[in-house]
């Protein structure tokens, strides 16, 4: 015998949370980790969250401001309390760089993308007024502060791009190694000054250049005026 079947109302389904930014860029965080950030599209995300992707274009303009709003998020994870007691301006501030490029490092596509589109939300805010204020203990102006911490930013950023491409991808070692082998294999005669150099060229772990880029920057930050026609 047929048992006839009660239809099911939709409205009796459990209600969808309501779309917020907070929200959607909470998930992208998400899917960015499991997936990795080429997967993170509008589209994917808008699958994750049970909705079309029109309804996201409400809250992200685009790809670029969600990729944004994703490393915002991601630059909470950077520690600013470092340790003041028995520590100087410079060494907080390499240990706060260091932090932020270790960050990055992680997740070298949105490094890569950061070099172009950066964020614009309370965390990179509060990293800048960070960096900011350990510069300005230096004694240096005020203007050749505030030009320097877009210096800082951009190598640091363009460090984690660089060397967290080169230890995830394939590819990117084997340009490496193509490269290093050139030059090791350089003729001395039609190539003086890189024999001259060899092997120092190469020489030193990642994270050792990386902080004697931020020794240099900071030095010439602190000791170099800005030009006269300066806005």
């Amino acid at each position: 015998m047929d048992v006839e079947r009660a239809p099911i109302s939709r409205r009796e389904r459990p209600a969808k949370p309501a779309l917020t930014r907070r929200g959607i860029v909470d998930t992208a965080v998400r899917v960015m980790r499991a997936e990795g950030l080429d997967r993170l599209t509008m589209r994917r995300l808008a699958q994750e969250l049970d909705t079309g992707p029109a309804s996201l274009y409400v809250y992200v303009a685009n790809a670029a401001e969600l990729h944004a709003a994703v490393l915002d998020s991601l630059l909470g994870e950077v520690d600013l309390a470092v340790e003041e007691a028995g520590e100087g301006w410079r060494e907080q501030l390499a240990a706060v760089l260091a932090s932020y490029t270790r960050v990055l490092f992680e997740h070298p596509p949105l490094a890569r993308s950061a070099l172009v589109a950066r964020p614009s939300g309370e965390n990179y805010l509060n990293l800048v007024e960070r960096v900011l204020g350990l510069l300005s203990r230096s004694g240096a102006a005020a203007d050749q502060v505030a030009w320097g911490v877009d210096l800082l930013l951009q190598y640091a950023t363009a460090g984690a791009a660089e060397h967290g491409t080169q230890h995830r991808e394939p590819s990117a070692q084997e340009d490496w190694n193509a490269l290093t082998g050139a030059v090791r294999a350089a003729d001395a005669a039609t190539l003086p000054m890189i024999s001259a150099h060899m092997p120092a060229l190469l020489s030193g772990p990642p994270e050792h250049r990386l902080s004697w880029g931020f020794d240099v920057l900071v030095n010439g930050i602190v000791g170099t005026p800005l030009p006269h026609t300066a806005d």
